[in-house]
């Protein structure tokens, strides 16, 4: 490896914007930026996002980051890739074009079909293979209704003319210019067709979902040789080194190594993995078994409660109501609310996740009075977000018995409001660690180029470098806490369907 080239580059592909972020070898951040891409929802309960606008954001955020550092391509040893989990794509092998918008994860349209495979009684052999609940949230069924209704797909499919991915898998394809179809185990084993325990694609499931095995990418480890690109300029054949879905990255980030250990990250959604070692952990409550990462052919398992709706309810509070005019706003309005109102904010909006999945749960304000207002809603919103984050904690608890403390490590756009995880410390009664650099998803995948580029150090010597910014101990009397989370618990029945 050139010692020259020092900086790991990370493409991290999100569910409203694509960035890109540099790290030196210190893993300190030297340049980052951003741009957002429009959501579409054709239909309700249908979430779309242009595929071309996926590549054209994330090719010119790597570029301009670039630029902002001041460098050119030729400094970059290696590149990370990092992505929304499940959003589903189908695209011509030859011309590299989309067939349809890509599916989003939040999206709801195979809710129906869902239930049809429920009544038949097949979630049980679904779940034992992939770890996953028969829910719209995952690939299978998304790559099922392309192929139904896009006029002539499944005849393209079974010609072998068309190829799947996640948004990883689609990332590598345009920098490879076509030459790497590939994803890592992480993403692999959210699609409800890779057998975690087996490490390959299930027949099974193939023939389950009528889905030709010639439209899947090869699967590799977490950290591996997935191609090269020479798309960033100078000639330069950059080796992307590193993939993991966002919330896997996130979990690598927090050097969340050892089993027991915890992480919980807010952006669109809220996803907590609590990693099980060696152990593929069956949830009695209606978490997910998952792949916390794979390095060097070996496993590692994780329980996962995913919340559909955190940081795209303080989305709405801007967009939808225009009561805050920035995300920032949003912890400082709550913080202005009238503590004796108990309003609860229910954000179903695209159906509940763990531990109620429930794809036709809607969303629900209760508890308004005539002195509700602005910062009521507010704080409602943020709150919904730590009821949430405790019944995902509550169910591991049931899976996974431990004597220790949880300690949960945070990461995400809403740790930065010091109210919200303040909140959060209260509701959980329990502490919450915030780390120096928050950017985690980012730095999992730049660690995963990092250390197979051999710029950075295995995952030891990276736990060794973890760094507290901030913790956040519980303040509120229990007492007080266990009203509010009885509240909490009476409006979520009043939306379960």
């Amino acid at each position: 490896m050139d010692t020259e080239k020092k900086l790991i580059m990370a493409m991290d592909q999100g569910t409203t914007s694509s960035r890109a972020i540099l790290f030196d070898q210190h893993y300190a951040i030297v340049a980052q930026s951003q741009q957002e891409f429009d959501q579409h929802f054709p239909d309700s309960g249908w979430v779309e996002h242009s595929a071309l606008d996926i590549w054209q954001t994330s090719i010119d955020t790597a570029k301009q980051v670039l630029i902002e550092a001041g460098i050119d391509a030729q400094q970059i040893a290696a590149i990370g890739i990092t992505n929304q989990r499940e959003t589903t794509l189908l695209w011509d092998r030859s011309t590299g074009e989309p067939i349809y918008n890509a599916i989003v994860w939040q999206d709801r349209r195979t809710a129906e079909y869902c239930n049809s495979l429920k009544d038949q009684g097949l979630e049980a052999m679904v779940s034992g293979k992939t770890g996953l609940l028969l829910d719209p949230y995952f690939s299978a069924t998304k790559i099922a209704w392309l192929l139904d209704n896009v006029d002539g797909a499944r005849e393209r499919a079974e010609r072998g003319e068309l190829a799947f991915g996640t948004m990883d898998s689609w990332l590598l394809w345009n920098l490879t210019e076509g030459q790497s179809h590939a994803t890592d185990a992480t993403n692999a084993s959210r699609t409800m067709l890779y057998n975690i325990h087996k490490g390959q694609w299930d027949d099974e499931l193939l023939t389950l979902f009528n889905i030709p095995r010639s439209l899947l990418p090869e699967v590799k480890d977490c950290a591996a040789d997935f191609g090269n690109t020479n798309l960033l300029g100078n000639n330069s054949l950059i080796p992307i080194l590193g993939m993991a879905g966002d919330q896997q990255a996130a979990t690598l980030g927090q050097a969340c190594f050892e089993t027991g250990m915890m992480k919980s990250t807010y952006g669109t959604g809220c996803f907590a993995l609590l990693n099980t070692g060696t152990t593929a952990v069956a949830s009695s409550n209606k978490l997910l078994t998952t792949i916390a990462y794979q390095l060097d052919g070996k496993v590692t398992y994780a329980l996962e409660g995913s919340i559909f709706i955190a940081g795209a309810a303080v989305q709405w509070l801007r967009d939808g109501l225009g009561i805050i005019d920035s995300a920032k706003q949003s912890g400082e309005l709550a913080a202005q609310a009238d503590d004796n109102q108990q309003v609860y904010m229910i954000p179903a909006f695209t159906g509940l996740g763990a531990p109620w999945w429930d794809a036709d749960a809607r969303g629900a304000l209760l508890g308004l009075t005539r002195g509700t207002g602005p910062a009521e809603i507010a704080h409602a919103a943020l709150e919904s977000v730590c009821y949430q984050t405790l019944d995902l904690l509550n169910a591991m608890h049931a899976d996974w018995d431990q004597d220790a403390e949880t300690v949960l490590r945070v990461d995400g756009g809403m740790v930065a409001s010091d109210w919200t995880m303040q909140r959060l410390a209260d509701i959980l009664q329990a502490p919450v660690d915030r780390p120096v650099i928050a950017e985690t998803t980012a730095l999992g995948a730049a660690w995963l180029a990092g250390s197979r580029a051999g710029i950075w150090p295995d995952q030891y010597g990276f736990a060794d470098s973890w760094r507290l910014e901030n913790n956040f101990a519980p303040q509120m009397p229990l007492e007080t806490r266990d009203i509010k989370v009885a509240g909490w618990n009476k409006a979520v029945r009043r939306v379960l369907n």
